[in-house]
């Protein structure tokens, strides 16, 4: 590990509950996991496993504050959209907390819960350990631990469906960011 991983342990101790620190913890050790086998980042993919939740617990009112002094303009579907708020929210707050961190960090944390088209490696590698850490447990996982042996692009693949069918069951809206992670994977991935 070439950061300060004690740093940033305390920081993310500091800000999240027992549960989502251990979260925190398996999705690191699951995103480094992912980075051997499929040739991530290791460095990166571990560390924005650490950080990607780092203001998960942030109250409204102080996350509306966080945007506000750090100049982020919300669209009206993320303002409406609060479970959005610590992706967004997590990667300004690594870029003013930790500059020495790659910027790779912080796009990889910025997209870990909406996707986006055309992801980096260690994006996806991000996206999908938050889905298949050692704490998960929610139908399908199992399904999800199985296609990400085989590949990347099939965990994608489902999550972003997983995604995109769970918001439409709720009848929320889906962020423009998933639908192109979705339609991208589908087109380009597959090949």
């Amino acid at each position: 590990m070439i950061y300060d991983e004690g740093k940033i342990i305390s920081d993310i101790r500091s800000h999240l509950g027992d549960s989502r620190y251990t979260h925190s913890l398996n999705v690191a050790t699951c995103a480094k996991e992912l980075a051997v086998k499929y040739g991530g980042d290791v460095d990166i993919c571990y560390t924005a496993g650490l950080l990607h939740d780092v203001l998960k617990e942030q109250p409204r009112e102080q996350a509306l504050e966080f945007f506000k002094e750090n100049s982020i303009a919300l669209t009206e579907l993320e303002l409406n959209a609060q479970k959005l708020w610590h992706a967004i929210a997590g990667a300004a707050y690594i870029k003013k907390n930790y500059p020495e961190l790659p910027e790779a960090v912080s796009d990889a944390v910025r997209y870990h819960t909406t996707g986006k088209a055309a992801m980096t490696l260690d994006e996806k590698i991000l996206f999908v350990a938050d889905f298949i850490s050692a704490d998960r447990d929610y139908p399908g996982v199992d399904e999800m631990r199985v296609r990400t042996q085989k590949s990347l692009e099939s965990a994608m693949e489902e999550g972003l469906r997983f995604t995109i069918w769970e918001l439409s069951e709720k009848c929320v809206p889906i962020h423009p960011d998933t639908v192109d992670a979705y339609n991208y994977t589908l087109l380009n991935e597959r090949k």
